[in-house]
């Protein structure tokens, strides 16, 4: 857990305003759907800044940023993997690559998109419901 959380200054400076304004939509999009805990971490060795999304112990998503560069990352167990497959041809052409260039580990797949827009946050909604319902609305 981070001792100082970074403001929105902070984070506008560290990204660029257009990139939090695409961070800022994620976070917006998540908390709609989604009653959880949000936990500030640092980035490690990748990253600056890690905003992780958990529920009940496990973690739903997380959200990580750098210099002018955001990261998305769900990680995908085996029951989850198999249901993604429901979903699949729902998806774009370019989730789908990076879902499939993902790496497996004996914990699951993990999953990281860098946006640079919102065009795939429908797509980032479908891939968030296969790992747990939305409990808001």
């Amino acid at each position: 857990m981070l001792e100082k959380i970074p403001s929105q200054s902070m984070m506008s400076e560290l990204l660029g305003p257009p990139l939090y304004e695409v961070w800022q939509a994620l976070c917006a999009a998540i908390e709609e759907r989604y009653d959880v805990e949000r936990i500030w971490n640092m980035g490690g060795k990748n990253w600056t800044y890690e905003y992780k999304y958990r529920r009940g112990g496990k973690t739903l998503c997380a959200l990580y940023a750098k210099e002018h560069c955001v990261g998305f990352m769900i990680i995908f167990g085996k029951d989850e993997r198999a249901k993604l497959e429901d979903i699949r041809e729902t998806l774009s052409d370019t989730v789908r690559k990076r879902y499939d260039e993902a790496q497996t580990y004996r914990d699951g797949k993990w999953v990281m998109f860098e946006p640079e827009d919102t065009g795939e946050f429908d797509d980032y909604m479908k891939l968030l419901a296969v790992k747990r319902k939305p409990n808001r609305k």
